[in-house]
């Protein structure tokens, strides 16, 4: 990073307006704010964590004065690093705004609608919810590791979840950076809050607006074809993936290109009654076969379906078990203050020279083993049984729908399925969303057996009847482990890779996303680009549109960092 001659009259001024304490300047303190949660890391001249939505505005003002680059940050739990620096190549100075001191939520429209600020978590809103019987977008996956509401509407995430889709809406408050230069507040809430910044943000802070003042606006806060679309089994494009042009609009997939100070966004009722299927077969046919009945045939469609082999199963029960039994047995609104006390621990091993690199990791690990296994029974079984597994669930109608097809498939077909109980579902469910983390974990453990790590997210067509990756001999023998896991309905695949010791990851990598290509994927299709990926050309363009000074998050998607595009 090139510091400009004004960086000390910009820290000057960043002080002066929210204070000292708010604004970091050590290396060490400013470590977790400039490191990705699995991916990138980069220089910032300064982390700043204003208390207030008037303060990001008073601090975006000053950065904008000192023509710093803005990285807009909330929960940094996204797994491409698209909200820390990545690097110090960048040609002005590097202000990172964490968010998360703002995290109030307000109800609207009977519950029907909430509006969530800068630093709002999805596990706040679930509370929040409770009491009106309605829950968000998003549940657990996201959730249980305290990803904000913002940062998923940010980067088009989720979509674990059959009926709605990744993270959308059109109804927003932002600042954009003109071409001229010029910073300005965008009020498209749909929600009346008078004029000019000062007033607009502190009566949206306060909640100081009545149901009068809420509009019902043409604009959408959801994406509410998703249910439509995701059957339309024939269709050569994806479901759902980052860069579609339908779903980039405003905030939603802005990637940080805008600062984002609130969203309003659906919620859901929560079904009456759900049973979860666990699934199993060797053979992958029939998984595609039950896909394309379900979606084509069926009046109601699943809330989840989530597949696991059978090898990202075994990784996972043995890798990710910690973070199982925290959620299990202390809930998820432990793991956020898990992941800080991981992040001071490693902090403090760093100093520290007679412990290892990556301690935490080996610490939990070692812990975990003295647990016994957490695994329901009859999903042992399974896996022994069967190869592919996955976890359906239901609601309502919907139940009794699948029950009957189930009965009907596996009486002609290999393979077989069980109605969890109430203890097996939570645990089926859980075990699937902790597999995320199991590669990581896997290769911080066992790093001296191990090349690099490489992890995919992969949306296929809708039409893909061989969903189940076969890959040619000559690079498939340069793999050490491959763990397959993902949402069936959708055609959404995690397919993470450790290559083995000496194996050129970057170029085996490229000769991966070239047989992705092959087969009409999309990719990255709910992570965003993030540093991670090189963005297309549709969200390119979209970038420059929000941000033609490139002021906001350069370099995103591999893109130029340098200002003005240049």
């Amino acid at each position: 990073m090139v510091s400009t001659s004004s960086t000390k009259n910009l820290l000057h001024d960043l002080v002066q307006k929210i204070g000292g304490k708010s604004v970091l300047v050590n290396h060490e303190k400013m470590a977790p704010y400039c490191r990705g949660f699995r991916f990138g890391s980069g220089s910032a001249t300064a982390v700043i964590k204003p208390s207030s939505l008037l303060d990001i505005w008073e601090c975006l003002k000053i950065c904008v004065a000192h023509d710093a680059i803005v990285i807009m940050q909330a929960a940094n739990t996204g797994l491409t690093g698209g909200s820390t620096p990545n690097g110090d190549n960048y040609d002005r100075d590097v202000i990172v705004i964490n968010t998360m001191k703002i995290d109030s939520i307000h109800i609207i429209n009977e519950g029907n609608q909430i509006v969530g600020l800068a630093g709002s978590t999805l596990f706040g809103l679930e509370k929040k919810l409770l009491p009106y019987g309605r829950e968000p977008h998003s549940v657990i996956g996201s959730s249980c590791i305290g990803a904000s509401i913002v940062g998923g509407i940010c980067n088009n995430s989720g979509g674990a979840l059959v009926q709605r889709g990744p993270a959308y809406t059109e109804l927003s408050v932002y600042a954009k950076l003109e071409s001229n230069g010029d910073l300005v507040l965008v009020n498209e809430l749909g929600i009346d809050l008078g004029s000019g910044p000062k007033e607009i943000l502190q009566n949206l802070e306060d909640g100081n607006f009545h149901s009068g003042s809420v509009h019902q606006t043409q604009r959408i806060a959801s994406d509410n074809e998703y249910e439509e679309r995701v059957r339309q089994i024939q269709s050569e494009e994806p479901a759902r993936y980052n860069a579609d042009p339908r779903r980039l609009h405003e905030a939603s997939g802005c990637a940080g290109k805008l600062a984002v100070f609130a969203v309003r966004m659906d919620t859901y009722p929560i079904p009456k009654q759900k049973k979860v299927f666990y699934v199993g077969s060797n053979n992958p046919d029939h998984f595609e076969e039950i896909r394309r009945h379900i979606l084509g045939n069926f009046k109601n469609l699943p809330v989840s379906g989530e597949y696991m082999h059978r090898d990202c199963y075994n990784a996972t029960k043995k890798y990710g078990k910690d973070t199982f039994l925290v959620i299990n047995k202390l809930g998820s609104g432990f793991i956020p203050k898990l992941f800080a006390l991981r992040r001071f621990a490693d902090r403090i091993a760093k100093k520290t020279s007679f412990l290892p690199d990556k301690f935490t990791d080996l610490l939990m690990q070692g812990l975990s083993r003295l647990w016994p296994n957490h695994l329901p029974k009859r999903m042992e079984e399974y896996e022994r049984l069967y190869e592919h597994h996955w976890v359906i669930e239901m609601c309502d109608d919907g139940v009794e729908e699948a029950r009957n097809y189930f009965n009907a498939f596996f009486a002609k077909h290999d393979g077989g399925y069980f109605e969890c109980t109430k203890s097996e579902a939570e645990k089926a469910i859980l075990h699937r969303f902790v597999s995320g983390s199991a590669i990581g974990r896997m290769h911080a453990v066992n790093r001296s057996e191990y090349g690099d790590m490489m992890t995919m997210d992969i949306a296929f067509p809708r039409n893909e009847l061989k969903w189940f990756e076969e890959l040619p001999k000559e690079i498939d023998d340069l793999l050490a482990v491959k763990l397959y896991y993902g949402h069936l309905f959708c055609h959404v695949l995690h397919q993470n890779y450790i290559v083995k010791k000496g194996v050129d990851a970057k170029e085996l990598k490229n000769r991966l996303l070239k047989t992705f290509d092959e087969r009409g994927a999309k990719y990255p299709a709910e992570h965003n680009v993030g540093h991670e990926y090189a963005a297309e050309e549709t969200l390119v363009n979209f970038y420059k549109d929000l941000d033609p000074v490139n002021g906001f998050n350069a370099g995103i998607g591999q893109t130029s960092k340098n200002k003005n595009w240049e």
